[in-house]
C-alpha cells in the first residue's frame, strides 16, 4: 500500500487545465475533504466520482496491478489517475529558472550559430553581448553554443567574430503543464490533458 500511495496522480483545476502532478497520498486526502473528484477515462468517456463512489466503483472494477490499489480494513480502493480541483480555477503563475540545462532544452540542444546538434556535454553557453560589454546574463543575451563556435566567437560580438545565430534568443514561456520526460513515469490517461511538447515546470539544473 505505501508503495502505491506514491504513485503519480495528474491534478486539473475546475476548467479542466493541467496544473501539477502529486502522489496518491495526497491525491486521497484532497478526495476525502471533498476539494476533488476522481476522472475516469474509458473509451474516451471522462466518468466523475466522489471520494465515495470512487469506493465503490473501486468493488466492482479491481485494476490488474497492485501499484494500483491501495487497501483498508474494509475496502480496496483504485489509485485515480486523475483528479479535478473543485474550487480552483486559476493557472499557476511561476518564472523559469533560467539554468544551464533549460537553455539548452529552449534551444533543443542546437548550436544557435553552426546549426549543430549535440550531446549536454558537447555544449557551452554563450553571451551573445560579451559581459565585458555589459551582456548581462539573461534568457534574451545567453544561448547554447558547440565548443569549437564558443572558442571562436570568444569575447566578440557576432558580427566582429562574423558569426550569425540562427535565431533571436527570447525568454520561453512557462505553460502549467508537466514535463513528463522531467518528471518520470506518466499514464495514459494523461494525453487528454498534457502536451508534452511544451514549456511546463522547472527542470532540475
Amino acid at each position: 500500500m505505501e508503495v502505491a500511495l506514491t504513485e503519480p496522480v495528474l491534478v486539473l483545476n475546475r476548467l479542466w487545465q493541467a496544473v501539477n502532478v502529486i502522489a496518491a497520498k495526497r491525491a486521497f486526502s484532497l478526495l476525502a475533504s471533498g476539494h476533488a473528484s476522481v476522472v475516469y477515462e474509458e473509451n474516451e468517456d471522462f466518468q466523475i466520482f466522489d471520494m465515495m463512489d470512487w469506493v465503490d466503483f473501486s468493488q466492482c472494477n479491481q485494476p490488474v496491478s497492485d501499484m494500483e490499489i491501495v487497501r483498508t480494513v474494509r475496502y480496496s480502493v483504485r489509485v485515480p489517475k486523475i483528479i479535478l480541483l473543485s474550487i480552483f480555477d486559476k493557472v499557476p503563475k511561476k518564472e523559469l529558472k533560467l539554468t544551464r540545462k533549460n537553455v539548452f532544452e529552449r534551444d533543443k540542444y542546437q548550436c544557435q550559430y553552426c546549426g549543430k546538434r549535440l550531446a549536454s556535454e558537447e555544449l557551452n553557453l554563450d553571451h551573445v553581448i560579451p559581459r565585458h560589454y555589459g551582456g548581462k546574463t539573461t534568457w534574451e543575451n545567453i544561448v547554447c553554443s558547440c565548443v569549437k563556435c564558443n572558442s571562436r566567437k570568444a569575447n566578440r560580438l557576432p558580427h566582429e567574430a562574423s558569426m550569425h545565430l540562427t535565431r533571436k534568443p527570447s525568454k520561453p514561456q512557462w505553460r502549467p503543464v508537466i514535463s513528463i520526460a522531467a518528471r518520470g513515469r506518466k499514464h495514459d490517461e494523461w494525453k487528454h490533458f498534457i502536451d508534452v511538447a511544451y514549456w511546463n515546470v522547472e527542470l532540475e539544473s
